[in-house]
């Protein structure tokens, strides 16, 4: 009878195969935890801290050095940092040589809130709380705040963050009432009655218009109040 090597050699290569692959996966099954490590993705202002991440999981897993892989639920430790209220996301695995990494993507916020409530509202419009590690550099908003009142104080929020030139000059907003907002900026003494939030873009469209030429003419220290609030108009009371 004649023998077929070709076959024989391709069996004995996936008999190999299947060997390496099942010591690797029992290799793999039965390693440890070597230590742990925690990931900030993108902003590095810590609202939660490393230390903070690793007692959590000491909080909710004891101490994981040393655990063998097979006990862990990767998926459960995820969302037992998710519970945290300064974290958006987290990503955690385990690497080849045992280490234990949680990729971390903190919450942002774009406003603080000083009424009855004290908080940040963040970019998706969500409470955060206040951190005692790190504070934001963002507008303080301030006055009559409601229900109503924090919504449209989220959309103005949410178009200053979009706009480079708001974003750095805008340090406060001060609800006077419902639908009716006053901003306040950096390095002026006038305020900018904003009035309600419908037209945003034109709005702001105009008083930029209107701060570029003042600027130029030298004349922004000469306002005590700039009004956006009248249909395609900037209206300017002088000190």
């Amino acid at each position: 009878m004649r023998i077929n090597w070709n076959f024989l050699k391709i069996v004995a290569l996936v008999l190999v195969i299947m060997g390496l692959y099942a010591f690797s996966n029992n290799r793999s099954r039965n390693k440890n935890v070597v230590r742990t490590k925690v990931e900030f993705v993108g902003d590095q202002n810590l609202y939660i801290t490393e230390g903070a991440v690793n007692k959590l999981l000491i909080q909710n897993y004891g101490r994981l050095e040393n655990v063998a892989k097979e006990k862990l639920v990767l998926n459960t430790i995820e969302k037992a940092l998710e519970a945290n209220e300064m974290v958006k996301s987290a990503q955690v695995y385990l690497t080849i040589d045992g280490e234990l990494t949680s990729k971390i993507v903190q919450r942002k916020p774009i406003g603080r809130i000083e009424g009855d409530s004290k908080f940040y509202p963040d970019d998706e419009g969500k409470r955060m709380p206040f951190s005692s590690n790190y504070s934001a550099r963002v507008p303080i908003i301030t006055g009559n705040i409601t229900g109503k009142s924090l919504e449209d104080v989220y959309k103005i929020l949410e178009f200053i963050n979009k706009d480079d030139f708001l974003r750095k000059n805008v340090i406060g907003i001060h609800v006077k009432a419902e639908d009716d907002y006053q901003l306040k900026f950096r390095l002026n003494q006038f305020v900018v009655n904003l009035g309600d939030i419908e037209n945003l873009e034109a709005k702001f469209s105009n008083f930029k218009a209107f701060y570029a030429k003042a600027n130029k003419d030298k004349t922004l220290e000469d306002f005590a109040i700039v009004s956006l609030e009248f249909n395609n108009q900037v209206v300017c009371t002088k000190i």
